[in-house]
This record gives C-alpha cells, structure tokens and sequence, in this order.
C-alpha cells in the first residue's frame, strides 16, 4: 500500500465514521455514465470501459448494504443507447447480461428490471425474467436493473397499461377520467410498490437526467460527481451519503 492509498482509506474511514445512518436514503439511483470516456483515457477500447463499469457495481452493492440502503437503481442500459454501432451495442450486452446472472447468483439481492422488454433480444429478455425469478425469494437489497430504460417510455408504459387495465374492467373513459390519479398512475410505473428515490448519482460530471426516473425524481436530490463511473471509489459515495444528510427536503412546504 502507497502513501496515497493510505491516506485515501484514513479519509473514507472518516468520513464513513461521520455518517449518520438514520439519514441515508433508502433508495438510490445511479446513472452509470462515462465507461466510454475513462477508457479513452485510460487507451483502452468501449468495450473495456463497460466491463470495468459492470465490475464495479459489486462494489457499490456492498457499500450500500454496508450503509443500509434498501433499494439501488442502475440505469445500465437507456433506450437511446440502442442507436449505437452494432460492434458496440452487442458486446454491452454481453457484458449486462454476465452482470445481471452475477448478480442473482450472488444471492445477497432482490434482482427486479426495469425497462421495455421488448426493445430487447431474446437472449437478454430471458436472462432478467430468470434474474428475477430466481430472486423473487431474497431477503436482502432490491437491485432495480434498468436495461431498455427510457424515462418518458415508462410513463407511456404506464398509462397504457392502467388504459388496457380498465379497458378489461369494462371502465368507460368517462369513469375513468374520474378515477384517475397521480398515484393510480404509479401503481404501473416498472417500480410499482417501490418507494421513489431519494437520492440519484450521476457520475461523469454532466449535469442533467437524460430521462431517468422521471417520474419518481419529482422530489429526489441529485448529487452529480466528476469521475467516470470505474473510477467511482467508496469515498465518492460516502461524500454523496453526506451531502445528502446535510440537505433538509421540504417537498415544496
């Protein structure tokens, strides 16, 4: 261990002994951004940027069991990213589905997806729907996989499966106009029973959502950090968990 590792692992130890448990939030969500641009600078290729992005997120998972976070989103996939080449689009997927079984072998975490299914290849559908099977049954994190994600998408997503509920209901458009609501909404949203976030990372300094839960943010706080996400350390998330308990959420009041 170098000088600098020491003095890192002394700052997160203070930094982590500072914390308060009864104000960490109990659900975060990370937008996983910048595999591309670290692996550029580190002269490595995308390909090797998300792998290094998908073994990090073991990582993460254990910091936030360490600090009792109950439910982690991971927006790994966004329905935008299906425009990319072909030579990278498929390898990413690749890569999510070995992360997505790693994760349900694990066997610490609740694996749920989020996202259209349908925008995705046979092989991924049926690597998330056996995820989340297999761990429908774990008493421990829910590890909300965003894959064929899309903000606006979801909430279309969702109104059309409370119109097609109704429908089956035999509910007219004028009962249902009556009806409606913000929380009969949510009860279609892909994280339906689910609290929203309270907290959402984004790491690669950009500034900006990009349509991720857009929705369940109406009311999270946004803590936007300057690494790439391989590069996200311990530290970075314990200095999120702190900046969030600082901040005092009023919900308009």
């Amino acid at each position: 261990m170098n000088f600098r590792d020491l003095v890192y692992r002394l700052y997160a130890r203070r930094v982590e002994g500072r914390l308060d448990h009864d104000q960490v939030p109990k659900h975060i969500g990370v937008i996983l951004d910048g595999n591309r641009r670290w692996a550029k600078a580190s002269g490595g290729s995308a390909v090797q940027g998300h792998q290094a992005g998908a073994d990090k997120i073991s990582e993460l998972l254990g910091w936030c069991d360490e600090t009792d976070v109950e439910v982690v989103t991971l927006w790994m996939l966004s329905t935008d990213n299906f425009d990319r080449p072909e030579h990278e689009l498929k390898p990413l997927l690749g890569i999510i589905e070995n992360t997505v079984r790693n994760l349900a072998a694990d066997g610490r975490w609740r694996v749920h997806h989020v996202g259209t299914l349908d925008l995705l290849p046979p092989e991924t559908q049926t690597v998330l729907k056996e995820a989340q099977e297999s761990t429908s049954h774990v008493d421990g994190i829910i590890v909300n996989v965003a894959v064929g994600y899309g903000g606006r998408q979801e909430i279309a997503d969702a109104v059309r499966s409370l119109l097609l509920e109704h429908a089956e209901k035999g509910t007219s458009f004028e009962e249902l106009a009556e009806v409606v609501s913000t929380d009969l909404i949510s009860e279609h949203l892909y994280t339906r029973g689910q609290p929203d976030p309270d907290l959402v990372i984004r790491t690669s300094g950009e500034q900006r959502l990009s349509g991720f839960m857009l929705w369940q943010s109406a009311h999270s706080e946004y803590y936007f950090c300057e690494v790439f996400w391989p590069a996200f350390r311990k530290v970075d998330f314990l200095r999120a968990l702190r900046d969030y308990a600082a901040r005092h959420r009023r919900y308009g009041a």
